[in-house]
């Protein structure tokens, strides 16, 4: 299992100040020397944290795969293309949201998404779809042609009781085994942290986890190489 580090806090408290630092840029060279094998942005239409510059720049410096979480708007289709990164993850974006609140519904909107996945992929960027864990949006996500789907695990990371944690990890697996039956590459992330992401590395067949706010929290005391170091040894702990 691979661990791509979402830097997107790196920036939010770089532009609360509306300077220079902390650059992402910096940080995603510390990550990639904890052992991460990808960083993860989100280029937001409010472009709130991470700016264009990051993204050109990362796809220069980084030695790993860069990772362009974004909404599915031909403004930043243009974007992708023009940069070209190893990846694109497609995900749903609302001004007013803190932090992405689900996933895509691609079973409403499939004629759209239909429509980015192919123009991506036909430039040789491989489209991932960030989905609910329902059974219907990843039968859709494989409709489009899409590579792979990752995982929304915002609901399992919110939760506390155990009974509702076994709910939401039941959930998952569920969809994990139906996106293996179609040969989807699967992803998983959001809200993922030192403790609960314990119980997701024991699903087979997710290849890759994309954590940031918990990792970029522990970085601040920490510092990031081991910060990242630490979740790496986390997740190559599966049974």
């Amino acid at each position: 299992m691979k661990l791509g580090v979402n830097l997107d806090h790196i920036a939010t408290i770089r532009e609360a100040r509306g300077g220079k630092e902390p650059d992402p840029i910096y940080a995603a060279v510390l990550a990639e020397l904890g052992g991460c094998h990808g960083i993860t942005v989100h280029l937001r239409e409010d472009r709130r944290h991470i700016k264009d510059r990051d993204v050109k720049l990362l796809k220069q410096v980084i030695k790993t795969k860069l990772n362009l979480e974004m909404a599915a708007t031909e403004e930043m289709m243009n974007i992708a293309l023009s940069i070209k990164p190893e990846q694109v993850t497609l995900v749903p974006e609302k001004r007013e949201e803190l932090t992405t609140e689900g996933g895509l519904d691609i079973v409403e909107n499939f004629e759209h998404i239909y429509k980015v996945v192919s123009t991506l992929q036909g430039k040789k960027i491989t489209v991932i779809l960030f989905i609910d864990p329902e059974k219907e949006q990843i039968k859709s996500a494989e409709k489009t042609g899409a590579v792979g789907i990752e995982i929304h695990t915002g609901c399992y990371s919110n939760v506390y009781r155990e009974e509702e944690l076994e709910r939401e990890l039941q959930r998952i697996e569920e969809a994990v085994q139906e996106a293996n039956k179609l040969n989807l590459k699967i992803n998983a992330g959001h809200g993922l942290n030192y403790q609960n992401v314990k119980s997701i590395v024991q699903i087979p067949f997710i290849r890759e986890l994309n954590i940031g706010h918990s990792i970029v929290s522990r970085a601040s005391l920490l510092g990031m190489t081991q910060a990242v170091s630490e979740m790496v040894q986390l997740i190559r702990r599966r049974i």
